[in-house]
């Protein structure tokens, strides 16, 4: 019998609680819940919860103190649910350890496959600093090749550069997570990468016109506005 991934819904809407209690329990989730800060921090180290899905705006305390706190001590993944829209919130709650951030109202496919792809980025080996990671990744016509430092779609070769290549391979080993645009500058260009985001958002441009039929909508790799960017997930 498989055992259920058990995820925490640190919630303090009745109703919110409610709906993601059935929708998480109807895909197969062992589901807890707390309304309140206090009683989440108490819970998650004594029920070692497999993901966090937690909001910002409990009664006693601000989620943000809730995320620093556990990522202090755990790399158990967190799905921020939150009222909060601007970008600022998102970025902060990301630099913080959030492994993902999803607006309310929220669709519930979507919330799925966050959770989906939060739990198994944990149970896939990180990539280290140089992407010296191996075997291949594919979404949709697109494939990524580590052992050969290639990308392909629909077979062909895109052609792409060397730092083309590595921001695509690090968007694709964290797929379907928002990496921040410090993330990404830090991880490709060193902790001293200045924070300008335009040597990110070149590349990004010319990266979508070799791999996206219509670099206007693209279907590979998707802009959080003003946060970072996020590759599909993976077939």
């Amino acid at each position: 019998m498989k055992i259920k991934d058990k995820i925490l819904v640190i919630e303090d809407e009745p109703a919110i609680v409610n709906l993601l209690s059935a929708v998480l329990d109807a895909n197969g989730y062992e589901v807890l819940t707390a309304p309140t800060g206090a009683l989440a921090e108490s819970m998650i180290a004594s029920h070692c919860p497999d993901l966090i899905l937690l909001d910002l705006g409990l009664p006693d305390m601000d989620g943000m103190t809730i995320l620093r706190a556990v990522r202090a001590w755990s790399k158990v993944p967190v799905v921020v649910v939150s009222a909060r829209s601007h970008e600022q919130d998102k970025v902060e709650a990301l630099d913080a350890g959030a492994d993902d951030y999803l607006t309310k109202p929220f669709g519930t496919e979507e919330l799925l496959a966050r959770i989906r792809a939060a739990i198994r980025h944990t149970r896939t080996p990180a990539a280290s600093s140089d992407l010296a990671n191996s075997g291949v990744f594919r979404a949709q016509g697109l494939t990524i090749d580590y052992d050969k430092h290639r990308v392909y779609v629909n077979g062909a070769d895109a052609k792409l550069t060397q730092n083309e290549y590595k921001l695509v391979a690090l968007l694709a080993l964290y797929a379907g997570k928002v990496l921040t645009y410090d993330f990404l500058m830090k991880e490709l260009w060193g902790p001293g990468a200045k924070s300008d985001n335009q040597i990110l958002r070149v590349n990004m441009a010319n990266i979508r016109r070799k791999l996206e039929q219509n670099p206007a909508q693209p279907v590979y790799i998707f802009t959080e506005v003003g946060v970072g960017y996020r590759m599909i997930e993976g077939d």
